[in-house]
């Protein structure tokens, strides 16, 4: 098993779904009003904005809730959020990204670096690994969005750079500029995608054995567990039988 998406879908499964939505909601909508605070409230004219309202759509936010955050932009009450990346290194050395929005950049950093020294690693300064990963757009759809010929043809027609299709969906990789045309064309041929988001997605993987995958578990559970943390990213690989394992009720 290699990389962090299906760690999380694993681990989202076996969560509390109610808890585990809630703050998923919470994280999606401080996106949406950050993103139509710092531009225009129509998504028509606001890239940034058209993708998190995409991207909550594709999660199942309720459109009411969609329609809050944004008006909580337009009324000027929204609290202030900066954008902030954390790099640093997970046990057995693999790199981990941490990308939040927060309004105390003190108080984030702090509970990130606590994070990493509780859960064997350690924070890094910016850039430390980010040359590890590519920043690229992505574009996940469940496997009835079509064959895979159909979802290539798709992917081609929308200037996507890459298309991996297996028994779990379609995952569309396009340049990370081109994330907001290619997912609107997508969305034209194949419908509503499950996700759209710019990732960093590693560049080569470091194994890790059970011992280590244990720990790094916890310390990727712990960062998403923060209201500030919007998303993670690592480039460890673990078996599927030692993450059945480590994993199981």
């Amino acid at each position: 098993m290699a990389g962090h998406s299906q760690f999380k879908n694993i681990m989202h499964r076996k969560g509390r779904q109610d808890a585990v939505r809630a703050k998923l909601f919470s994280k999606l909508a401080r996106e949406v009003t950050v993103a139509a605070k710092e531009g225009l409230a129509d998504p028509e004219k606001n890239p940034r904005l058209r993708l998190a309202i995409q991207n909550a759509r594709a999660q199942n936010m309720p459109k009411d809730n969609i329609e809050r955050a944004i008006k909580k932009a337009e009324g000027g009450d929204a609290d202030t959020y900066e954008e902030v990346r954390y790099e640093g290194y997970g046990p057995g050395g693999v790199a981990v990204i941490v990308e939040a929005l927060t309004d105390n950049r003190n108080r984030t950093a702090g509970a990130v670096r606590a994070a990493f020294s509780k859960n064997g690693g350690s924070l890094g300064e910016t850039n430390s690994v980010a040359f590890m990963f590519d920043h690229v757009g992505e574009v996940v759809y469940p496997p009835e969005a079509g064959d895979p010929e159909a979802v290539l043809d798709a992917a081609i027609e929308a200037g996507a750079e890459d298309v991996k299709s297996d028994e779990n969906g379609h995952v569309i990789t396009c340049a990370f500029e081109d994330l907001g045309d290619a997912s609107k064309a997508l969305e034209e041929k194949l419908g509503e995608a499950s996700q759209i988001k710019a990732v960093w997605r590693p560049q080569t993987l470091s194994p890790v054995d059970e011992e280590k995958a244990s720990t790094l578990m916890k310390l990727i559970a712990a960062l998403e567990d923060d209201d500030d943390v919007q998303n993670v990213y690592s480039n460890f690989e673990v078996s599927d039988e030692v993450m059945e394992r480590l994993t199981a009720a």
